[in-house]
């Protein structure tokens, strides 16, 4: 790994190519090791990465770790973590993570910075995103409720809170009241004691304050100085605000574009992306999702992936591998490289399809369409492949992976039109093959 790393630039980003929860975590913590900065650049407490450790005395039995808001690269000694100005913070969910790292022996004393510029989320935040998912009916966005969209709004709109004003807790405080009576105006129904959270986080101070600084400063300053920087990716491209299946997407820009903007490193930095792509299909919530599998192969899929959400519990729906997303991901991104996770969980699987391709009303498309009521109609066509059935977890080089493994994942590559460089096939952190 070690090698490879040295191949890529010194400042790297990993991102999520379809509707997250690819596997980012994993590939993120292994790298981490080797870089001294880790960086994230949107998204809040909505995302969550999940990291496996292994456990010295019961290797079988590694540590799981759940971040939703700290690099999860965090883990590794001696490394900064950074919060990006794109970022919107839940005060009480980083105390939360913090608090937990503590009992881990991992303190972030010295070892974490947060943008001045991030946005907060409030707990009213959460309560409008559940009136609008009310409201919505039976087209709910699918929200994890965390209050991104309410809070991203606030940002947009000019009127929301950033994490540099708690460093002048008066005027915060006389602007978080000021921006929650002009929602209560927008939101009738909307009931909070304000008093009392401003009260909560005046407890807050003592811990967050010292974290608060300018970040694209310090990364700026970190890069001249030969200092490596891996920016971690959060969500995924198809949940993007601009290139997903808008509506049914996140508030923030999880793709390329996204990780400069919201961490204010120049645009001319990141020349190695890495795209985590799973080796079928996953998404939480609603939405259009094309290669859906909604019979009982779809429950196997789910029950051997571990297919839960990180960060709300709910099951994820599984689908065929769709090498439209693929290729649209890596052009949207410039991806460099890809790497493929979850191999194993197809090792049972006599037959596996992959979708190359869409038509529309008889027409054949070229590219993901704009419009979510246009998935309703479209027509998939697929290649069936022959499976290897046949145990990959324990597979320590790609020569080791079965020859039907093989040709999957290299006509995998073919059709996203991007080097698979990595092949997962478990969850610890060595269950991972570097291609040569």
């Amino acid at each position: 790994m070690t090698d490879y790393v040295k191949s890529l630039s010194p400042i790297t980003a990993v991102i999520g190519t379809q509707w997250g929860d690819e596997g980012k975590g994993k590939l993120i913590d292994i790298l981490s090791a080797e870089y001294d900065i880790i960086a994230r650049a949107a998204g809040g407490a909505n995302a969550g990465h999940t990291i496996y450790v292994p456990d010295t005395e019961n290797p079988d039995k590694p540590t799981k770790f759940v971040f939703h808001l700290v690099p999860s690269g965090i883990l590794h000694k001696g490394k900064i973590a950074v919060l990006g100005n794109g970022m919107v913070v839940s005060i009480p969910s980083l105390i939360e993570e913090i608090d937990t790292l503590k009992k881990y022996n991992i303190d972030l004393t010295g070892r974490m910075l947060i943008s001045d510029r991030a946005h907060i989320v409030f707990e009213y935040h959460k309560k409008i995103d559940g009136i609008e998912e009310a409201q919505k009916g039976d087209k709910k966005v699918g929200t994890t409720l965390r209050g991104m969209g309410p809070a991203y709004q606030d940002k947009i709109a000019r009127r929301g809170v950033r994490m540099g004003e708690l460093l002048e807790f008066d005027k915060f405080a006389e602007h978080v009241r000021s921006t929650f009576m002009s929602l209560q105006r927008l939101y009738k129904d909307l009931k909070h004691d304000i008093d009392k959270e401003l009260e909560d986080i005046r407890k807050m101070l003592g811990v967050i304050r010292p974290f608060i600084a300018d970040t694209s400063l310090y990364l700026y300053n970190a890069a001249k100085e030969g200092k490596t920087i891996l920016v971690e990716g959060a969500n995924g491209t198809h949940l993007d605000i601009d290139h997903g299946t808008y509506p049914f997407v996140t508030s923030s820009n999880p793709s390329a574009g996204g990780l400069h903007t919201g961490t204010g490193i120049g645009v001319n930095q990141i020349k190695s992306i890495v795209g985590i792509m799973k080796a079928y299909t996953t998404r939480v919530g609603s939405g259009p999702f094309p290669t859906e599998i909604l019979d009982e192969l779809g429950e196997v899929i789910r029950e051997k992936g571990g297919e839960y959400g990180a960060t709300t519990g709910r099951p994820r729906r599984c689908g065929w591998f769709d090498a439209m997303i693929g290729k649209y991901s890596v052009r949207i991104n410039g991806l460099t490289s890809v790497n493929l996770t979850k191999v194993d969980v197809l090792d049972d699987l006599e037959k596996i399809k992959i979708c190359t391709g869409y038509k529309h009303k008889g027409n054949k498309l070229g590219s993901m369409p704009a419009f979510a009521d246009m998935y309703e109609e479209l027509e998939l066509e697929y290649i069936e492949m022959d499976g290897w059935m046949t145990d990959t977890s324990k597979a320590t080089t790609y020569e080791e992976l079965p020859e039907n493994a093989r040709k999957y994942i290299e006509k995998i590559e073919e059709l996203i039109e991007c080097p698979i460089q990595f092949v997962g096939v478990g969850i610890r952190r060595d269950q991972i093959i570097v291609r040569s």
